[in-house]
């Protein structure tokens, strides 16, 4: 059975409970707000032989920190997965990177991927949520905060999660989490982030891991990131046995709606 037909078979078995059944067993949802329900409102499972650009765009060809975002270097495996690849192309040394800006913008609810992380030093995977308002300066993150929900620049099972608002310049500020968990670097797990009006919970394969309400809480539409890295933060890339590849099976994001009824 495919992961879409998997998935539209279960939906509707999630109204207001935490977790709903998959092939993996129980998958984490946290607990809704008070009334409400959790309702999937948009979510790509990577089924098919093409990336669906109806969905996400495709970033590049420019340069992105000490490498450069290709677009031939995020594409589907065939199997059911994103694949974000690091690889060095002549001189130079490549990654892939995609978003849903002015595809997919959204505010609140609860955001979750399930991944399996890259193997080699020198570049980092993220799952992230960003806009335009990040730059904005004056009314802290409300107007707009850069929320990375995951990041993994490192190969020892430390873990990252991190927001930043006021812009990048003299006004800018941040506040982030640094963690670790054990066999996060084996095989696959899953990252997310529910986005409340007053506060962000951050999970790692469903348990919470940093709860805050700093920079105020972006309380405007926000577009989904997953990307690559090339840069001295996540170790010496010249080191790397490359190709290394970063793999995402879905994305998914829920809306948390009235309860029927109500």
């Amino acid at each position: 059975m495919s992961k879409l037909i998997l998935l539209a078979a279960l939906i509707a078995t999630t109204a207001g409970c935490g977790s709903l059944r998959t092939q993996a067993g129980r998958e984490f949802l946290p607990p809704p707000p008070p009334g409400k329900q959790w309702e999937l409102a948009w979510q790509d499972e990577f089924s098919g032989a093409r990336l669906d650009e109806s969905k996400w765009n495709r970033l590049g060809d420019w340069k992105r920190r000490d490498g450069y975002w290709i677009q031939n270097d995020a594409y589907l495996d065939g199997k059911g997965n994103l694949v974000l690849r690091t690889r060095k192309d002549g001189s130079r040394f490549t990654c892939g990177a995609v978003n849903t800006r002015e595809k997919f913008e959204h505010a609140f609810g609860y955001y979750v991927t399930r991944c399996k992380l890259p193997k080699e030093p020198g570049h980092w995977p993220a799952f992230w949520l960003m806009c335009d308002g990040v730059n904005m300066v004056g009314n802290d993150g409300r107007d707009g905060t850069e929320i990375d929900i995951i990041e993994v620049p490192w190969r020892d099972g430390r873990l990252t999660s991190n927001l930043h608002w006021d812009g990048y310049g003299k006004d800018h500020k941040s506040a982030g989490n640094k963690f670790a968990r054990a066999g996060v670097m084996e095989g696959w797990h899953t990252f997310g982030l529910l986005w409340l009006p007053d506060q962000y919970v951050f999970y790692v394969d469903g348990k919470e891991t940093w709860r805050t309400s700093a920079g105020g809480v972006s309380q405007v539409p926000e577009f989904v990131k997953i990307t690559e890295e090339i840069g001295t933060w996540g170790g010496e890339i010249q080191k790397a046995s490359l190709p290394d590849l970063f793999l995402v099976d879905y994305v998914r994001v829920y809306d948390a709606k009235p309860k029927a009824g109500d």
